[in-house]
């Protein structure tokens, strides 16, 4: 009598917790899903941006006003040393 009750209540919680295991899953794949469609989009949104922004860029460096607070660094050449021992 004593093991048809256990294998009766082990037998309702496996069931029970495959059930609340396929509704997890479920949400799982489901947040998955969105978070994927979630990074496509702003990869997307990413690449527009940067195409702005490089725009931008181009534009403020051929402002005079700007070039005049923020000169074009220049850079020196430097000589180089050749120290010869023959």
């Amino acid at each position: 009598m004593k093991a048809d009750i256990f294998f009766f209540i082990s037998s309702m919680a496996s069931i029970v917790l495959a059930v609340l295991g396929s509704i997890v899953l479920w949400y799982l794949v489901k947040a998955s899903r969105n978070l994927y469609m979630l990074s496509e989009e702003l990869q997307e949104r990413f690449t527009d941006s940067e195409e702005f922004v490089v725009e931008l860029k181009e534009r403020l460096e051929d402002n005079p006003v700007f070039r005049f607070f923020f000169p074009r660094w220049r850079r020196r050449k430097r000589a180089v040393r050749k120290d010869h021992k023959l």
